[in-house]
């Protein structure tokens, strides 16, 4: 599978070519020689993937063993058996940590991703989108091995999405793709929970961490999916006492963490993370302090199409905000903005320029 899937099934998604012309007198203009001295936002480090989008009944998800709103990992005989039996679908670049990070680019904001991908079709898809958009992106492709990542969406009648991610190359990320110049010139490092996988994965991460903070950078985690946190749950609150500033996180995968419900869950949360923002779907969010609790409404949408990329694209606005230097409750806000743009839609690129939605949201 080193190839894009055949052309007679997947149409390229009708928003990107768009979002190209539309965003790219935003392209951020970086040295590649000078990046030490670079001051970026913010660097995420996760899984490059291509998404791949159809409309499914819930009949179809039962027929492959799904659990609808959920995602799973799939090998790639599997991932070749639901791509064929998927109807008429579209891709696009994806991945939640290269979704946040394109929307970051998007806000008008300095990007930087580190992601493994194959110099295959789909790899050659990957690192188009989102160096179009503005992000730098210096990881080298893989030669050999597995191909690049993709994961299958089925997006049901109620918007609910159901992923099966065959994660191909991200597998290989290990500290030696870690840039530490391209750590330490950025704000805030981003750390992809569904890439908290693989040994050399983690310890990507530690590195990156050590590197941020050494730097006096901040580190911040996406928890990314209950899968992740039910996976993982001890090693993630290590990481978490240990290495991170900034946690995202939505309700599910929060009380999944502790075990218990919202309230008793954020309470915890905030004895071990300095900064937590929890999304709560159609109820917004709260952004938690040690002492200072902010809750922020949804912004409005006209009606849900997609819900593919909301948190990933509500960290994106937060993050935007917060290394920008606005008060929490306004990067909470920038962050429910992006979300509201991104559910507006199929997919989890903007097909609006964040700035100018912000703005005509400001107006």
């Amino acid at each position: 599978m080193d190839a894009a899937p055949a052309p007679g099934n997947v149409a390229r998604w009708g928003g990107l070519p768009i979002l190209r012309r539309k965003i790219g007198r935003f392209k951020i203009r970086m040295d590649i020689r000078d990046m030490t001295a670079a001051q970026l936002d913010v660097v995420g480090i996760g899984n490059a993937i291509v998404d791949i989008l159809a409309h499914a009944d819930e009949s179809f998800l039962d027929r492959f063993g799904m659990s609808k709103g959920g995602m799973r990992l799939i090998d790639e005989t599997q991932a070749e058996e639901i791509y064929a039996a998927m109807g008429s679908a579209v891709e696009a670049s994806g991945g939640s940590c290269g979704n946040t990070i394109a929307g970051i680019a998007s806000l008008g904001g300095k990007a930087g991703f580190i992601g493994k991908v194959k110099n295959d079709g789909l790899g050659r898809v990957f690192r188009h989108d989102i160096t179009a958009i503005g992000a730098h992106f210096p990881t080298p492709p893989d030669e050999t091995g597995p191909a690049t990542a993709r994961c299958l969406i089925l997006v049901t009648s109620d918007a609910q999405r159901t992923m099966n991610t065959f994660l191909g190359a991200c597998g290989n990320l290990g500290p030696e793709d870690v840039d530490a110049d391209l750590i330490a010139s950025a704000q805030v490092t981003y750390l992809e929970g569904y890439l908290f996988d693989p040994p050399h994965a983690k310890a990507a991460f530690r590195k990156a961490a050590d590197i941020a903070h050494k730097a006096g950078r901040k580190v911040a985690l996406t928890l990314s999916d209950a899968f992740c946190v039910n996976r993982y749950r001890a090693e993630f609150l290590e990481l978490m006492r240990d290495h991170v500033d900034i946690l995202f996180a939505n309700e599910v995968e929060i009380t999944a963490l502790f075990e218990t419900g919202f309230d008793e869950a954020l309470a915890s949360v905030r004895k071990l993370v300095p900064l937590v923002a929890a999304t709560r779907g159609a109820h917004g969010s709260v952004i938690a302090t040690a002492d200072e609790t902010i809750q922020v409404p949804a912004a409005p949408v006209a009606k849900i199409v997609d819900t593919t990329g909301a948190g990933d694209l509500y960290a994106a606005g937060f993050l935007y905000g917060y290394t920008q230097g606005k008060s929490l409750a306004e990067a909470g806000r920038l962050g429910s903005l992006c979300a509201a743009e991104i559910i507006s839609h199929f997919g989890a690129r903007p097909e609006t320029p964040l700035n100018e939605y912000v703005a005509a949201a400001a107006a």
